[in-house]
C-alpha cells in the first residue's frame, strides 16, 4: 500500500528552471547526507555477490511469471502468475516471486551494513537514492525478463470470495517471461486484447477490493503528482491517476503481506507493519480540506467509504487523496518472538500486515521473508534474523523519518518552483489547521493549484473558513513558500 506522495518532474528541455530543479535535488541530498553513490568497498562487495549467488535446488522456471511495473523501472522485486485452482472450482492459485536478496547479501558484510545504514530507497522528483548498489538491485537480484533468478516463491490459494485460504513460501529458481508496464497492460485491457493472466488479475484484484471494503479497510489510490514545464519555461501541477491495473497489482502485494502476517502471528515470531487508529483531529482536518477543495463529504460517511468515492483523475480529488496520507502518520514496525505486541494491526487495512514484497527497496522485507520461509519449511528462524530483530524497528523508523524529510523537501522545492512567478498574487483558500501555540499561524488548502501551505495573519485565523491569501514568498533556492491573509 503506497504511503508516500510520488512527485515527478517533466522539464521541456535543458532550461534554466530545469537545471535549478536538478541543483535543488542535489542540495537536498547534500543537506540530508544521502547519496545515490556507494562507497567503493560496498560496490566491490556487491559485484562479488552478484557473481556468486547462493542458488536454491528447487527449479520453478516452468511458471510463466511476468512483472508489471512503471516503464522505466529496473529494480524489479515482484513477478506474478495467477491460474484457476484445479482443486477448488471458482478459486485461484497466485504465484508471487519476490527477489531473494539474502541469496546475495550476507549478514554483516559490507552490503548488509550499508543497507542497514540506509534502510530504504528514497524517491523524489525522478531522483533515487537506492538501498542496494544497482549491480544487485537493477541487475543480478532484479527479476528481469528472460533471466533465471533466485526468489522467494509464494503460493497462495484464494477462494471464490477473494479470501486467502492457504499459503506457502519456498526458495526457488524462477524466470520472468516479460517486463510489462502499467500503461501497456491497461491499454491492452481497454482494447480488449489482454491475456488470460491479466483477466485473472482483474478478477482477483476486484474480489480483494470488495473484501477490503467489507472489513472496513482502505488503500489510498495515491496519484502521481507531476510538475510539468511548458516550452516557455512555466511550471504547472498535474496528477496522473493510478490505472486499474496498478490497483489490482497492489492488491496482490497486500494479499501476500497479509498472508505473511498470518504465518508470523500464528507462530508468535515476526516483523509486522503497524498503524494506530487515526487521530480524530486529523480526520476533522481532512473534512475541512474536502470543503476547501469543493468535495462533498457527508458527516455521517466513514473515512474508508469517503475514499472510495474519490476519482483521482480529477485534480481536486487527487489532491484530497494526497492530503489523506496524513492519516498514515504513526505507521511503524514491531518485532516479536514470543508474546504478540499490544499493537499488531494496521488500522488502515483493518488487518495484520507485513512488508515482504519489496526487499530490493526496503530492508525490513528481507527479514520478514526469511522468517516466513523458515516457518513454512518447519526449520528454525536463522540466528542472524533473530539477532537483528530487536534493532530493526528503530532502523526502519530512522529511515522512514529520513524518507519523509527527503520527500517533504522535494515537495517544497517543487511548490516553490511552481509558484515562483506568482508572488503578489491572491488565492482562494480554506484554513484547515491552526498552530497550537499561535492562532495567527496555520495551514491552508488552496484549490488551484491544489496544494497545502502555511499562512500567517494579523489576527487569529478562522479555522474551517474560506479566506483570501496573498503569496508573499516563493523561493526555489531556500524552498520557502509563504502566504499571508489578504
Amino acid at each position: 500500500m503506497p504511503s508516500n506522495r510520488v512527485v515527478k518532474v517533466r522539464p521541456s528541455g535543458d532550461s534554466v528552471s530545469a537545471q535549478q530543479m536538478r541543483d535543488g535535488i542535489a542540495a537536498i541530498q547534500a543537506e540530508l547526507k544521502v547519496s545515490p553513490a556507494f562507497p567503493d568497498a560496498v560496490e566491490q562487495a556487491a559485484a562479488e555477490a552478484a557473481a556468486n549467488p547462493r542458488l536454491p535446488d528447487l527449479d520453478r522456471t516452468d511458471i510463466e511469471l511476468v512483472t508489471i511495473d512503471p516503464e522505466s523501472a529496473r529494480d524489479l522485486d515482484q513477478a506474478m502468475h495467477i491460474e484457476r485452482d484445479p482443486q477448488n472450482p471458482g478459486g485461484y492459485v497466485v504465484h508471487y516471486a519476490i527477489a531473494d536478496v539474502a541469496a546475495f547479501v550476507t549478514a554483516g558484510d559490507a552490503v548488509d551494513v550499508e543497507a542497514h545504514r540506509r534502510g530504504e530507497t528514497l524517491y523524489g522528483a525522478d531522483s533515487k537514492v537506492p538501498l542496494h548498489p544497482p549491480v544487485l538491485s537493477e541487475g543480478a537480484a532484479s527479476l528481469l525478463p528472460d533471466e533465471v533468478r533466485p526468489a522467494l516463491l509464494w503460493t497462495i490459494k484464494v477462494d471464490g470470495t477473494g479470501e486467502g485460504t492457504d499459503v506457502d513460501v519456498e526458495r526457488a529458481l524462477v524466470k520472468s517471461r516479460a517486463k510489462l508496464s502499467y500503461e501497456g497492460v491497461q491499454a491492452d485491457l481497454d482494447a480488449d486484447r489482454a491475456s488470460e493472466l491479466i483477466g485473472l488479475l482483474k478478477e482477483v484484484g476486484e474480489l480483494r477490493l470488495a473484501r477490503e471494503a467489507a472489513r472496513g479497510g482502505v488503500s489510498l489510490p495515491l496519484p502521481e503528482q507531476e510538475l510539468v514545464e511548458d516550452e516557455a519555461g512555466h511550471w504547472r501541477l498535474e496528477f496522473r491517476r493510478l490505472t486499474a491495473v496498478e490497483t489490482w497489482n497492489a492488491q496482490i502485494s497486500l494479499l501476500t503481506g497479509m498472508a505473511a502476517a498470518s504465518l508470523m502471528v500464528y507462530a508468535r515470531v515476526g516483523v509486522l507493519r503497524t498503524l494506530p487508529p487515526a487521530d480524530p483531529r486529523d480526520v476533522k482536518r481532512l473534512h475541512r480540506t474536502a470543503r476547501a477543495l469543493g468535495i462533498e463529504w457527508p458527516a455521517e460517511q466513514l473515512y474508508p467509504d469517503f475514499i472510495r468515492t474519490l476519482d483521482p483523475s480529477r485534480p481536486t480529488h487527487a489532491a484530497m487523496v494526497v492530503a489523506c496520507t496524513r492519516l498514515l502518520r504513526g505507521a511503524g514496525y514491531v518485532t516479536f518472538n514470543g508474546e504478540l505486541p499490544e499493537l499488531a494491526q494496521h488500522s488502515a487495512l483493518a488487518s495484520e500486515y507485513a512488508h515482504v514484497t519489496a526487499p530490493l527497496r526496503r530492508l525490513a522485507d528481507r527479514y520478514a521473508g526469511e522468517i516466513c520461509v523458515a516457518l513454512c519449511a518447519g526449520t528454525d528462524v536463522p540466528d542472524w534474523v533473530i539477532a537483528a530483530m530487536s534493532q530493526l524497528p528503530d532502523t526502519m523508523t530512522d529511515s522512514g523519518r529520513r524518507a519523509n524529510q527527503y520527500e517533504n523537501a522535494v515537495v517544497d522545492l517543487c511548490e516553490a518552483e511552481l509558484l515562483a512567478e506568482r508572488v503578489g498574487d491572491t488565492f482562494a483558500a480554506v484554513v484547515v489547521e491552526l498552530d497550537d501555540k499561535d492562532k495567527k499561524r496555520g495551514d491552508i488548502t488552496i484549490r488551484e493549484p491544489a496544494i497545502e501551505a502555511s499562512v500567517t495573519g494579523e489576527q487569529d485565523l478562522p479555522l474551517g473558513e474560506e479566506v483570501t491569501v496573498e503569496l508573499v514568498q516563493a523561493d526555489p533556492a531556500s524552498r520557502a513558500v509563504a502566504f499571508r491573509l489578504a
